[in-house]
């Protein structure tokens, strides 16, 4: 059980979009004092200046990185872009306890990082130490954990969705199709050309084919749960641009294996989320939506066969936010400081 003191927790990088949602649901968390919130670009301003809709909670201004007293904090949320983060976590004190929303910590092999990302990783030695944080397949690795990288959004919603099947030897690895569909929300809040209005509206693209940065962190993740190398495990992972705000669904084009069939491949998931309190699964006769976990910290599932004999479609439809981002990093907050895992994430789909 949590200690009755609240944990004092500071949000690194908080003028994001993955910052303002771990405002959100920190707030109300009931074992929490936010005492810290970072924004170089707009240090010196109430958050209320940059998110008028946290205007009612009683937060700090924001501060510039290097301002925050480490002393006066017991745990991070950082949701700095990627090559930012890993400086600024490894210049965080031993004592601090950090949930990693950014994508610098989730490869294990600094060599893949250096690959995907364009740059050598600056502290390897964290690499190593950091716990991969899909709370539902990780979370003894999660509860120790001092660094715990939470994973990218497409990652998340494509894991919850094969792992069990993996492990299960369900299907197999090398003939893997994960089309991926995303809302603006997931490029984040800078600039960019392709997700102004006039661009991304009324319309519907690919980006990133066959060079997402998710694609080698799927490959990770499938290649352990296989016993394999991450090497032997190639996806075939296409991204799309979705104009809404925020969601994330994800189609997965599985091969069967052993003779295995699309009900016993649902059923597998139903067992290994029995007792998961964000896992669900669709009612007979529907599919998963976006419209069925917006706002919320829930994965919804379904499985259903396809017309090629010996093929199932396996579909995962996500918050990339809330489950696909602040509101995981929540979820193993609470699992280290010993909190009930739903703490401060009980709250239900909005809709429409």
């Amino acid at each position: 059980m949590a200690a009755e003191k609240k944990v004092r927790v500071a949000v690194v990088g908080a003028s994001g979009y993955t910052g303002a949602d771990a405002i959100r649901l920190a707030a109300r968390h009931p074992g929490i004092e936010i005492v810290a919130l970072t924004a170089n670009t707009h240090a010196g301003k109430p958050v209320a200046r940059v998110w008028p809709h946290l205007a009612s909670l009683d937060l700090p201004d924001l501060v510039k990185n290097e301002e925050v007293d480490w002393s006066a904090v017991d745990a991070a949320f950082v949701g700095l872009p990627h090559g930012t983060a890993q400086d600024v976590i490894a210049s965080i004190p031993e004592h601090v306890r950090v949930i990693d929303i950014s994508a610098d910590f989730r490869l294990r092999d600094p060599v893949t990082y250096a690959q995907w990302y364009g740059r050598e990783h600056a502290a390897p030695e964290l690499l190593e130490q950091a716990a991969y944080g899909l709370t539902e397949h990780n979370r003894e690795d999660i509860r120790k954990a001092r660094l715990v990288a939470c994973p990218g959004c497409y990652p998340t919603a494509t894991l919850l969705a094969l792992l069990p099947l993996v492990k299960r030897g369900l299907i197999t690895l090398d003939d893997l199709i994960i089309d991926a569909k995303s809302g603006v929300s997931g490029a984040g809040r800078g600039l960019k050309l392709n997700t102004l209005f006039c661009e991304a509206g009324e319309g519907l693209s690919p980006y990133g084919v066959a060079s997402h940065r998710h694609a080698p962190e799927i490959e990770q993740e499938l290649a352990k749960a296989a016993g394999r190398a991450a090497s032997e495990v190639v996806v075939n992972f296409t991204p799309h641009l979705v104009p809404m705000s925020r969601g994330e669904l994800i189609t997965a084009h599985v091969r069967l294996a052993g003779g295995a069939s699309a009900e016993d491949c649902e059923a597998a998931l139903r067992e290994a989320y029995a007792e998961e309190p964000f896992i669900r699964f669709v009612p007979d006769g529907m599919l998963p939506a976006t419209q069925h976990v917006r706002g919320s910290n829930d994965c919804v599932l379904a499985v259903r066969a396809d017309r090629i004999p010996g093929r199932a479609i396996v579909i995962a439809a996500i918050d990339n936010l809330v489950k696909g981002s602040s509101g995981q990093a929540l979820q193993n907050f609470n699992l280290m400081f010993g909190f009930p895992e739903t703490t401060g994430l009980t709250q239900l789909p909005m809709f429409p």
